[in-house]
Parts: structure tokens; sequence; C-alpha cells
């Protein structure tokens, strides 16, 4: 079969296909895609992730793209050029800063539309950092992943709203079902985490960094009114050993040692949360959607967020869940005291609330649809 007579392709790029939101999103797009008589291709470093692409029929190309070498930048340019006409790539898609910018070059180069995924605020501590950050708000179209995010580029980038979309992250609602979790699951987990019997479980899901909260809910933890709930702290320390040391010498400063659990990376998380019996978003940064809290909705389960960024968006206070005050511990305890207060009728309620929300507005069809609707605009 010749080139021209190939389904067009869209080309995602990013830096690795390990683990996280930017490469799950990117994962069921290149399906979806798959799906709709797109050939799919992902450039990137590679990853934990690459056999899974395999397996769905896209195609993934192994270039250096997690390097933020200018050199090496360069010579991914030209490496992706040469893709894009080699495989009639007819949309380029970036999904981090540094693979966007040889991305960038090579849609030049090549006459590839060009569209982005604003995933995050980027931080802008030394002055040419919010030139760099700028690729990402440089597409053809700007995907925001929340309302909040939109309004951060249009703010930051000077945007034309015309260019942007928000599509919000989305979640497998076959995969975080309260009604597809096995017993068997759930016990196997509260062994692995040596879980006291008949104890609350406070879950908070989340790689081990500060902007995370951990501290936050360990110091809520000793202010709670109820003495017998467990924290979970489930993810990866990604080599942050001071980190989690710390968190471990705060919790015995403030008798919490058996009560705090730091379990690391959790690959079953729709079981864990059926595990917990209310989850936690304490970032004391904004987050830039929040999908542990959609997660924790689908699964049904209370929840308690911080209110800014992505969370005030898909929380309806009192409704779905809570929002507190960003670094409130004292807050936080009270919500969580109130939640676990909940009786059997009143959880059930808000559980059905909360995964009606979920399947209304933040499932990964929808986000995938949405986002093959902005391919079509531009082919």
């Amino acid at each position: 079969m010749s080139a021209d007579s190939l389904p067009l392709a869209v080309l995602q790029v990013l830096p690795m296909l390990e683990t996280g939101g930017v490469e799950r999103g990117t994962i069921e797009v290149a399906e979806a895609l798959v799906r709709a008589g797109f050939r799919a291709l992902v450039a990137s470093a590679g990853g934990r992730l690459v056999p899974e692409l395999a397996q769905l029929g896209a195609e993934h190309v192994a270039l250096p793209l997690a390097s933020k070498d200018p050199w090496v930048m360069w010579r991914n340019a030209a490496r992706l050029a040469a893709l894009i006409r080699d495989r009639r790539v007819a949309i380029v898609h970036a999904r981090s800063r540094a693979p966007a910018w040889s991305a960038l070059l090579a849609a030049r180069r090549t006459g590839a539309r060009w569209v982005t995924t604003y995933h995050g605020t980027y931080n802008e501590g030394f002055p040419l950092k919010r030139r760099y950050n700028a690729v990402m708000a440089s597409g053809e179209r700007v995907i925001a992943i929340s309302r909040f995010i939109a309004e951060h580029v249009t703010a930051r980038h000077g945007t034309d709203p015309a260019r942007l979309r928000i599509i919000p992250r989305g979640v497998d609602p076959g995969r975080f079902d309260p009604t597809a979790v096995s017993g068997e699951r759930i016990v196997r987990l509260a062994r692995a985490w040596r879980l006291p019997d008949d104890a609350p479980v406070v879950l908070l899901p989340g790689r081990l960094t500060r902007w995370k909260g951990q501290e936050v809910l360990i110091e809520a933890l000793a202010r709670m009114a109820r003495t017998d709930a467990v924290a979970v702290l489930a993810g990866d320390d990604q080599g942050r050993r001071g980190y989690r040391a710390g968190l471990e010498a705060l919790a015995e400063r403030l008798g919490l040692g058996p009560r705090v659990r730091i379990v690391g990376d959790c690959a079953d998380m729709p079981a864990a949360l059926m595990l917990a019996d209310v989850a936690v978003s304490a970032s004391i940064e904004p987050e830039a959607f929040g999908r542990v809290v959609v997660e924790a909705q689908a699964m049904g389960r209370p929840v308690v967020a911080t209110a800014h960024g992505g969370a005030a968006e898909t929380v309806s206070p009192g409704e779905t869940g809570w929002l507190v005050p960003p670094g409130d511990a004292a807050a936080l305890a009270a919500a969580l005291d109130h939640a676990l207060a909940l009786d059997a009728a009143a959880r059930a309620a808000l559980g059905e609330r909360a995964r009606a929300a979920v399947l209304a507005r933040y499932t990964t069809e929808r986000m995938c649809a949405a986002t093959l609707e902005v391919y079509r605009e531009l082919l």
C-alpha cells in the first residue's frame, strides 16, 4: 500500500510513556483514533505503556523527546519532520513543552496541522520561562483541560479564545465502576497495606511531592475528632526519599505513626477507592484538572478537595463532595469528620449523585470524541 493510500495519521508527542494522566490520555486518544479509522502514532522516549499502545493498534516511535538539550531538541525536529513526511501525518499534537518545541518546528517544515494540550500552569521561575511555556499556547487549536486552565492560558499568553477548546480529562466508567470491583481485590489491598479491621480509611492518591498536600492531611488527621481513622498515602515518591522521610517523621512527631500508611504506587486504583471511606485531594497549589477527584466520584466515594483549580469545577459542595481552603488542616479535619459521620443512606445518595455527574461530563468517551472533533475541524 502506498503512503498516499493510507488513512490519515495523527502524531502525538510527549516525553515518555510511563505513568500519569498525560500518558493515560495519550493512550486513550490513540485508541479512539484507531477506532475512528485514523492511524495513531505516538513519539516518546519510551516507557512501560508502550506495549499497551501496540496492543491497541497504534504505533510507537522512539525518540529522545524527554531531553531539554537544545541540540537534541533540534535533531528531534528533523527526525519528526521526516516521520511526518514518511507516514503521511496530517496533525501533530504536542502534550509537553520540550517535545512541543521540536514538534512545532517539524510541523512548520512539513505543513502538518498543529494542536497543543495545555496540561498545567507551568511555573515561571526565571525570565525566559514564560517564552519556553508559550509553545503550549501556540497551537492552531489549544486544548485546555479545565476552565481554570483556559482562563490561565488567556491571561498568561493572550491566546485568542477562538483557538481555545476546553476538553476536561475523563475516566473510564467501566473500569471505575463500584459494581466491577471484586471483594477479593479489596481484601488483597487491605492486607498489603496492613490496615486494621474496621478502621475508617482516608485515601490520598498522588505522587509524593509537597504540593500534593500529604503534610496537610497528616496534620488534619491529628486534629480530627475521629481518632481511629487511618490515612493512606498512595503514590510513588519518584526518588524524593527526603520528602517521604519527612512525612514519616511528621507522623511520628504527631503521635500518628501507626495511623499513617505510605504505600507507594497503586496499580489497582478502583479497588483502592472502594477500600476508602473518603478520598482526599489536598493539593496546596491548584490542580489543572484533578483526575483523582473525578475517579473517586466515579466510584461513588465521598471526596474532600481543595477549593481551587480544576477541583472547584468538578466538586459540587454538599452534593458530590466538599471543598476546603488549600493548606487548611483544621478545615480538612472538620470535612473529614463530617464525611465519616454520614449514615449509610446519606453516603449512598451522595455516591449516586457523584457518579451521575461524572457520567454526564467527565468520561474518556466524551474526552476522546471532543478531541477527535478538534482534529476534524483542522482537516
